[in-house]
């Protein structure tokens, strides 16, 4: 059991003897903020909630990281089942020290000789709060196992997860959670004439995929759908612009994060029934040198019939993303968000402490974005996005050039994207948090699942 409360909580009445509750406060007393009780039967864990101000985010986001420490304690004593009880009664409470005690429990061993060695002991956590409602507790199931599904698929190396196998995966998702998946092959992708994605993808030996989510439930709030595209590179080397590979190339089967999260977010979405009508679309190649690999020099025409000049083959995102943003015109959408792991500019200006974002969405959508943000501690760092940085990008050959020069690379990137859009735009670049070379509290080694629970707490709460 674990016990949440203030100093002051009456912590007495669920230990069974004075000398408990003496040790309780003489810890208390010294300013511990989790506490052990062995009463043999059961472990009783205690977790202090701190007394200084702070905003309602933080204290939520402290109880999932008090969570994630708790754990290891948790799997020591072999634990299975763990109910979470608020003395106070906070039901937020409750269900962020649970949310962060689910996400710290993720492992990926599928490739480990003998898993179940390395599985965690607990199996379930229980909730025990009268006022949570069971709506509640059943969207975070669907939440915890969606970015559970995300992780997976970001921590899949690129021998396993082709484009083929990715679009593959998503379909599976779409089975399981009631959204529609069709999937366009090499055949169509060159019919539509996606120069983009047929560019990056001539290096590799695979074909291409360009994956169309949709899930629209009967009362939807919104009339035009909200479209969600994702960065699907299985893996990029940095194809004849060749990356390094030590803290670099070598955790690039991540370069697909975006795809993961999209898929993921529809997943908790259809999941939990929340009635909004989305769109997802994730164009999908791995990026290798291979002979007749796209070269800097080439210009490239795009799906929208704008011509690029490539400068950089390790820019390929863009070029993919480009030709999804363009396809996203047919829609006719409320507002179409990317996420990707674009640029190295992103995550070398705020780290993985953040996600970096930009667009041209009207002021109140960027507000409930990084209101969602702050709730789920996906937290959102808006940068810049000045006409004038579009300078940057012009050819001398070509309509665009696909990089922009030395400064502002991770604002040049998110213009790149702009110019092959006509709607209201919101750039998410989560190349920062996207993966994980050490655990981070709840956000695991690897595959962090970034991006899905931002957006299913903003397309939840939706306005018609």
């Amino acid at each position: 059991m674990v016990l949440i409360g203030a100093k002051d909580s009456h912590f007495a009445e669920f230990l069974s003897s004075e000398e408990e509750t003496k040790y309780i406060k003489e810890r208390i007393a010294n300013n511990k903020s989790q506490i052990t009780v062995n009463q043999f039967s059961r472990q009783v864990f205690i977790q202090v909630l701190e007394t200084k101000k702070k905003p309602d985010y933080q204290v939520m986001e402290d109880l999932r990281l008090s969570a994630a420490k708790l754990l290891p304690e948790i799997q020591f004593n072999e634990i299975k089942s763990i109910t979470i009880v608020h003395i106070d009664g906070s039901c937020d409470a409750v269900l962020a020290f649970a949310e962060g005690l689910a996400l710290a429990n993720y492992k990926f061993i599928k490739y480990l000789k003998d898993p179940d060695k390395k599985k965690s002991s607990l199996k379930e956590i229980r909730v025990a709060c009268p006022l949570v409602e069971d709506q509640c507790i059943e969207n975070l199931q669907h939440l915890i196992d969606a970015v559970y599904k995300t992780r997976d698929l970001v921590n899949e190396p690129a021998s396993y997860l082709t484009a083929e196998c990715l679009a593959r995966e998503i379909e599976n998702m779409g089975k399981q959670a009631g959204f529609k998946v069709e999937v366009f092959n090499k055949k169509k992708i060159e019919s539509l004439k996606m120069g983009g994605l047929l560019a990056v993808n001539l290096g590799s030996i695979d074909p291409p995929t360009f994956s169309v989510l949709e899930y629209k439930p009967e009362g939807a709030r919104n009339k035009k759908p909200i479209v969600l595209v994702g960065k699907g590179v299985v893996f990029d080397t940095g194809g004849l612009s060749l990356k390094p590979t030590p803290d670099s190339m070598d955790y690039m089967k991540c370069d697909m994060a975006g795809a993961a999260a999209v898929a993921g977010t529809f997943y908790a979405i259809a999941k939990a029934r929340i009635p909004v009508y989305i769109i997802g679309i994730i164009p999908s190649t791995d990026n290798r040198p291979d002979g007749n690999a796209y070269a800097p020099g080439d210009v490239i025409r795009m799906y929208d019939g704008t011509t690029v000049e490539v400068l950089n083959t390790d820019a390929e995102g863009r070029m993919i993303l480009a030709d999804a943003l363009s396809y996203a015109k047919k829609y006719k959408p409320r507002l179409v968000i990317d996420l990707a792991t674009l640029t190295g500019a992103a995550a070398a200006a705020i780290g993985s402490y953040g996600i970096v974002c930009m667009g041209n969405a009207k002021r109140d959508v960027m507000n409930r974005l990084v209101e969602s943000g702050n709730k789920v501690f996906e937290r959102l760092a808006e940068f810049p996005f000045w006409d004038e940085y579009s300078e940057l990008l012009k050819s001398d050959i070509a309509d665009l050039k696909n990089i922009g020069g030395k400064y502002a690379g991770a604002i040049t990137a998110g213009k790149f994207l702009e110019h092959f859009t006509d709607y209201s735009f919101v750039h998410l670049d989560i190349a920062g948090p996207a993966f994980n070379k050490k655990a981070d509290g709840y956000r695991s080694i690897g595959g962090t699942g970034v991006g899905v629970r931002l957006l299913f707490n903003f397309l939840k709460n939706l306005d018609a």
